[in-house]
């Protein structure tokens, strides 16, 4: 299986990384926070599953998460910056509308929702992992969690219920400073806009995950979406082959 890293400058010149594997339809592939694209869709073989399946799966790192600059400059987190970059991303691979698909997962979901709901990009099919009504119009509340994981980084012990977060941005080695101001720059989400979501899509979430509220209460805002159950919670869902198996099936529909 080919698999290529390259990086582009997005819409400020932040260089962005890019991992590719197949041929095919382009599927752009956009990970969790404070996670990456090695950690949610190359290690556990979604990629690969893709791939296989006869796409062409080009996964983003988000600027501030795996091989992408984390600058520390606040002017570098306008809002909305991750629409941005997505879009950016879209111009530099020359990607005309209804020519490619868009998955995302957790911060990857809101962001893809983000971008097509205000008409920035326009996929053939949209795939929503890991994602609740609650994860989009209740961000401030999910970003404070994060922000208090930051500030009180090294006084957090096990038995808080920030420690799993703790935890995990430590293990990708998250440069905090970036990752604060980050979080700063997201935005909740006006569920009207749901409305404007039209092509088809599938909400795909763990039959454990509530982290983002209910994805089946998603499925049911949507026009023209279906909610697929797999196995697993917020944080295994991903590590678990049913997870890329559903987003390929309903890829290749």
């Amino acid at each position: 299986m080919t698999h290529t890293t390259e990086h582009f400058a997005s819409f400020d010149g932040t260089r962005l990384a890019i991992h590719t594997e197949g041929e095919g339809r382009p599927v752009i592939l956009l990970h969790g926070l404070f996670s990456s694209a090695q950690m949610n869709w190359i290690k556990w073989g979604h990629g690969a599953r893709l791939a296989a399946a006869g796409f062409r799966a080009i996964m983003l790192d988000f600027r501030v998460h795996g091989e992408s600059e984390a600058p520390r400059e606040a002017s570098a987190y306008p809002t909305g910056v991750l629409v941005r970059d997505v879009a950016a991303l879209a111009e530099h691979l020359a990607l005309e509308p209804g020519g490619f698909d868009l998955v995302g997962f957790s911060l990857g979901a809101r962001t893809a929702i983000h971008t097509v709901a205000h008409g920035i990009l326009e996929p053939r099919r949209l795939a929503i992992c890991g994602m609740g009504v609650a994860g989009l119009a209740g961000w401030e509340r999910r970003a404070d969690h994060f922000k208090r994981v930051i500030d009180e980084f090294d006084t957090i012990r096990p038995g808080d219920p920030a420690y799993t977060a703790r935890t995990f941005l430590k293990s990708q080695g998250v440069d905090r400073v970036a990752a604060r101001l980050l979080l700063d720059a997201m935005d909740d989400f006006d569920l009207a806009r749901l409305a404007d979501i039209t092509m088809p899509t599938a909400v795909i979430c763990g039959d454990e995950d509530f982290d983002n509220g209910s994805a089946e209460e998603l499925a049911a805002l949507l026009p023209q979406a279906r909610y697929v159950a797999v196995p697993g919670t917020h944080m295994n869902s991903v590590t678990k082959p049913d997870l890329g198996v559903a987003i390929a099936e309903f890829l290749a529909a």
